[in-house]
């Protein structure tokens, strides 16, 4: 039996398969291939099966870094899933639309709300690029080109094609794009303070949680990473200072720009937090106690927004420069601390 790869195969099958690939999945790796098509396989199982040569790719033995071609046949053995993964596998994502800042045949630039994970995995059941191919069942090929935290809101980049998805990787991956985040941190950032260059390891804790942090420059595990900052707009909170219970006092906060040149896990995150300027609503890296009594006044997510996008166009290579305002959460929290000051407006920085 053949199928043309147009939508995914079932969640289990006790028989042999032959995949006919399609002009969506041309170029693309064999591991990656199997693993976005055998939904629910874990990765050991698809490698496993590469190794051992029951993947054939036009009846002969391919390894994992091989890339497949429009029309390649790839035979795939019997795999087996979970009864609860097969479950979920029928369980689709809810169909969702997001706002849309530029949208053409190659890719769509969509302003991604905080809280919605960018895909599922990780105790997720679906994120937003689940949700968006619900919307647009239509649409024979949709990918992420870059990832953004649960908690960041912002531009985010999905493909339409192949060819627009390898090309802005690259462009990222080579650090040809421009990526400006506006974060609203603790205290008053230290003018002086421009380049944070310090390596970064990720790491796992004990329940299995993913955490990142800095490390030395000669630690072998360390990435380099590079954080560029420029202060946007100082501000005064209303809120409790650190040791005073629950008496009133002032608090200074800084929105910052924050353009990273390298696009690590948690990167500005940890940067910021390092220099002892935590994001405000950081729930992994922030002031706690901070947090707490900053929802109290409205800010119940963390102040951190992908606010400006610079890449060239896959096709046309055309320089675009994308923009995604301020959430209005974030104004609404931003203009409550500072009343009767005027809310921060982020077309002026």
């Amino acid at each position: 039996m053949k199928r043309i790869i147009g939508g995914d195969l079932p969640p289990a099958s006790g028989s042999v398969q032959f995949l006919t690939v399609g002009e969506e999945s041309a170029g693309q790796r064999l591991d990656n291939y199997l693993i976005r098509v055998l939904k629910g396989v874990p990765k050991t199982h698809v490698y496993r099966i590469i190794r051992s040569g029951e993947v054939r790719v036009n009846k002969g033995r391919a390894s994992a870094d091989v890339r497949v071609a429009i029309g390649d046949v790839v035979r795939l053995p019997p795999v087996r899933v979970s009864e609860a993964v097969a479950a979920k596998a029928q369980m689709p994502a809810p169909a969702r639309e997001f706002p849309i800042l530029f949208e053409d045949e190659h890719l769509l630039a969509l302003d991604k709300p905080a809280g919605v994970a960018v895909h599922g995995g990780s105790g997720v059941s679906f994120g937003v690029i689940e949700q968006l191919r619900q919307a647009r069942p239509e649409a024979k090929f949709l990918e992420l080109v870059h990832r953004l935290d649960r908690e960041t809101s912002g531009i985010l980049l999905v493909a339409k094609k192949r060819s627009a998805l390898t090309n802005l990787q690259d462009q990222f991956r080579e650090r040809e794009t421009g990526k400006t985040y506006l974060a609203l941190v603790g205290g008053t950032w230290p003018a002086n303070k421009k380049v944070i260059d310090q390596p970064l390891h990720k790491y796992l804790q004990a329940d299995g949680e993913r955490r990142v942090k800095v490390v030395a420059k000669d630690d072998p595990d360390g990435m380099r990473s590079i954080t560029l900052v420029k202060i946007a707009d100082p501000v005064l909170l209303p809120l409790p200072l650190a040791g005073e219970g629950r008496g009133e006092g002032r608090r200074t906060a800084t929105l910052l720009e924050v353009t990273i040149k390298t696009g690590r896990t948690h990167q500005i995150r940890v940067h910021l937090a390092s220099a002892g300027h935590a994001i405000l609503g950081d729930d992994k890296y922030g002031d706690f106690e901070w947090n707490k009594e900053l929802a109290k006044q409205g800010l119940k997510r963390m102040f951190l927004h992908a606010w400006r996008l610079q890449f060239d166009h896959p096709a046309t290579g055309e320089r675009i420069a994308l923009q995604a305002p301020l959430p209005a959460e974030l104004q609404q929290f931003t203009h409550h601390a500072r009343s009767p000051s005027p809310p921060i407006r982020p077309d002026r920085l």
